[in-house]
């Protein structure tokens, strides 16, 4: 049976008809098009599809589109702003942190949550918030790095 969901996608309000036991991510993917989220392994194992509901980053596949009534959805789409990459991306492109570039978008948002929560993180401290995000090409030095240089970037002007 449909039902009308209403939440705020990277700070616009939306409402989608859905069937109810969808996943975010076929919400965000199918029924507003928005691609920069990925489907990895749907178990909520890989860290893809990593976004932020309500400030916390969590697994697109594994919430239910019921579930999302009045949240707060942030995607990798609404990281950049007034045409400008955020530090966070600008950092993994300048320390080449991507290579196939499926898990980014999912490491990115990953990361942007666990710079909300910590903005000076250490090296360990960074190992530890991105454990569960996977890289199946093996870019864990560089993702750590730019995670580091972005943290150092960030500043007042950029809304974290």
């Amino acid at each position: 049976m449909k039902q009308s969901i209403n939440f705020k996608l990277n700070g616009k309000s939306v409402t989608v008809d859905v069937q109810g036991d969808e996943s975010l991510l076929t919400v965000i993917r199918t029924y507003l098009d928005q691609t920069g989220t990925k489907y990895g392994c749907g178990i909520g194992e890989c860290g893809a599809c990593t976004v932020l509901l309500d400030n916390e980053a969590v697994r697109s596949c594994m919430i239910l589109a019921e579930d999302l009534d009045g949240t707060d959805i942030f995607t990798i789409e609404g990281l950049a702003g007034n045409g400008e990459l955020h530090p966070l991306q600008k950092a993994f492109i300048a320390h080449d942190a991507l290579q196939c570039g499926y898990c980014t978008s999912g490491m990115i948002m990953n990361a942007f949550g666990l710079l909300k929560k910590n903005p000076a993180p250490t090296r360990k401290e960074i190992i530890d918030g991105m454990d569960a995000n996977l890289c199946r090409c093996g870019a864990y030095n560089r993702i750590v790095d730019a995670i580091q240089t972005a943290s150092k970037e960030i500043d007042k002007k950029v809304k974290l």
